[in-house]
């Protein structure tokens, strides 16, 4: 195995928090790759597929789990190129995934709360991708499809038959999700899922060598994207020419930044400012 494929690229963050955009323009880069699909939480949760949450400790990193995530790494990998993954439930058990690929370096990216919450609303009430969809299935774990196909249904199902249109589970599952109401605001549910996110990150990170953690802000990545993407690449051992990283991040804009302040109401943005504020004096930043 090469230097390159020993070292993969973990992108860590809170559901729309700019993991997408982040992952995108860096693997726009020569001498980067990543996964033809969004996602990979099937990879990351084989083996503890029945675990109820994506908060994974670290001592679920056994052996066998360890074996095949790093199989699926190499077997994606190239000899010529970093290996980019993002994948939003990781910022639930950043923990358990260095124990899985201790040689990882992380990149960290943090959003304002309610730019982030209001965005996740959106998603918690998306109708169905098809070509999103098989793209992660094709990383189903054969003895796994049974088990995911039945999940994946009863979600699809929910949101067709209840009121508020929104689908029974999306994005990071933090311990203690699913056993909220039903009924349950969906602005308090987002925000509750973007804190425990952010949290358990900042928590975990303690336990990671910092020469190994690059941590970013969206707000200040899409306000200087070319040197903010120059900088990632420089952290990770590349140097990219400045026309590749122009190129890259031709199409970062910050016309998204503070749209959450304006469109959650003021119950809703209270609610997440609030939370904000309750972050833990050991791990605020």
């Amino acid at each position: 195995m090469s230097d390159l494929e020993s070292r993969p690229v973990i992108i860590v963050g809170a559901a729309r928090s700019g993991t997408n955009m982040l992952r995108d323009a860096l693997t726009s880069l020569p001498g980067f790759t990543t996964w033809p699909c969004d996602e990979i939480p099937f990879v990351w949760r084989h083996g503890n597929r029945a675990h109820p949450d994506d908060e994974f400790p670290p001592d679920l990193a056994t052996e066998p789990v360890r074996r095949f995530v790093r199989w699926a790494f190499a077997r994606q990998g190239r000899s010529d190129s970093l290996l980019v993954e993002k994948t939003c439930a990781n910022s639930l058990r950043l923990g358990f995934v260095d124990r899985v690929l201790p040689e990882a370096r992380f990149l960290v990216i943090e959003r304002d709360g309610p730019d982030a919450v209001a965005s996740a609303m959106k998603r918690w009430r998306a109708g169905f991708d098809l070509g999103y969809s098989l793209a992660k299935a094709r990383f189903v774990p054969p003895s796994d499809l049974p088990y995911y196909g039945f999940r994946f249904l009863a979600n699809r199902l929910r949101r067709l038959t209840t009121r508020d249109r929104r689908l029974s589970v999306w994005g990071p599952i933090f311990a203690g999700m699913r056993d909220l109401p039903r009924d349950i605001l969906l602005a308090e549910l987002a925000a509750r899922q973007w804190h425990r996110c952010v949290e358990r990150t900042r928590t975990d990170l303690s336990q990671v060598d910092p020469a190994r953690v690059l941590r970013l802000r969206y707000e200040e990545f899409v306000a200087d994207p070319a040197v903010q993407l120059a900088g990632a690449a420089e952290f990770l051992g590349a140097a990219p020419p400045a026309a590749a990283v122009a190129a890259a991040v031709a199409g970062v804009r910050t016309t998204s930044v503070g749209k959450g302040r304006q469109s959650l109401a003021p119950g809703e943005l209270d609610l997440v400012e609030d939370l904000a504020a309750s972050f833990t004096p050991e791990v605020r930043s």
